[in-house]
């Protein structure tokens, strides 16, 4: 069965899941954490990201992050593609590093933030990292800590969450921690996990007993909210995707999309294609990335292959080139 799309649009709030291949530590040291914090501190702000949550186990790691101008599917391959290469490239190894693709959950924000922030930073307790809340507020590999003014990142956005709980900085940071200790006794929790809505019900059955009475849901795996939450999300999806099949439909394929960037900035279409670091090329083939990649859906590894670019050269030619389009109005 093919999998899912992501659901992802601009403001959208998502729950990362990332697990080791077979369960295996993808953080062996502190070395390891720092790589990957540096990695991700440094991609937050090019993409304009808020990262609200985050946790560091050894063997997996949970991120609360909300979409900027960059889709979350690229800043998440731009980091673990990154990160994956220099790991391997330390203790000499070979293959695949994470679980299959990273999850990702769309959720209802003023519904499940609280809790997702909560959720997350207590991992490291469920994990038996650190032994108490005391040990928690210092642990330096857990947005927790820097929400209790014990650590510093300048990426994650302490502000915004503390701004949940009182509008004076000590009494938030009071308030936010007794929420989070409350949440100790409540352990692991399925139901922030996705398809929440489903398992806040008791389950299928439940539902389906439910949906006998006539009263219907709609659920889906990759969304943790409400039934309304739910289907606003997934007509967003559709009508991306009709846009998709319409430009299809008028015949838009990737030589199309290279004729209409050449049209627009009044090019050749063999300066669109050549390889070259003159202005108006680069500007030429970040508009094509960018038109080819979000309107079209063709992966940056087909548009790499296309173009001859590296993949995260074509994210990052995206990105310019979704600029380019904001700032001057261009339209496929």
């Amino acid at each position: 069965m093919p999998r899912k799309a992501r659901i992802d649009a601009p403001g959208a709030v998502q729950h990362i899941i990332i697990r080791g291949i077979e369960r295996k530590k993808i953080f062996r040291n502190d070395a390891d954490r720092s790589n990957f914090l540096n990695r991700l501190g440094n991609i937050i702000p090019e993409t304009h990201t808020d990262c609200y949550a985050w946790a560091l186990i050894p063997n997996h790691a949970h991120l609360l992050l909300r979409t900027g101008t960059t889709p979350i599917a690229t800043v998440m391959r731009r980091l673990l593609t990154g990160y994956a290469v220099s790991f391997n490239r330390k203790y000499q190894r070979h293959g695949q590093l994470f679980q299959n693709r990273y999850k990702s959950i769309l959720c209802q924000e003023d519904r499940y933030l609280n809790e997702l922030i909560r959720y997350i930073h207590l991992n490291p307790l469920r994990a038996q990292l650190v032994s108490d809340m005391k040990d928690l507020d210092r642990y330096p590999w857990c947005g927790h800590s820097a929400i209790m003014g014990k650590a510093a990142w300048d990426w994650q956005n302490i502000e915004y969450v503390l701004k949940l709980f009182g509008s004076k900085i000590f009494n938030a940071r009071r308030s936010y921690r007794v929420f989070v200790s409350k949440g100790i006794a409540e352990g692991r929790r399925s139901d922030l996990t996705g398809g929440g809505l489903i398992r806040s019900l008791g389950g299928w059955k439940k539902v389906e007993a439910l949906r006998r009475m006539g009263i219907r849901f709609k659920c889906d795996e990759r969304i943790l909210g409400d039934s309304d939450f739910v289907e606003q999300a997934l007509k967003a999806v559709e009508d991306r995707l009709e846009r998709r099949y319409a430009l299809a439909s008028r015949g838009y394929d990737f030589d199309r999309v290279i004729a209409r960037v050449a049209q627009v900035l009044k090019l050749n279409v063999s300066d669109v294609l050549k390889r070259s670091k003159d202005t108006q090329t680069v500007k030429a083939r970040s508009l094509l990335c960018f038109w080819a990649n979000r309107e079209l859906g063709m992966t940056t590894v087909e548009i790499s292959h296309r173009l001859k670019m590296s993949q995260p050269g074509v994210s990052r030619a995206s990105m310019r080139g979704e600029k380019l389009a904001l700032q001057n109005d261009f339209q496929l």
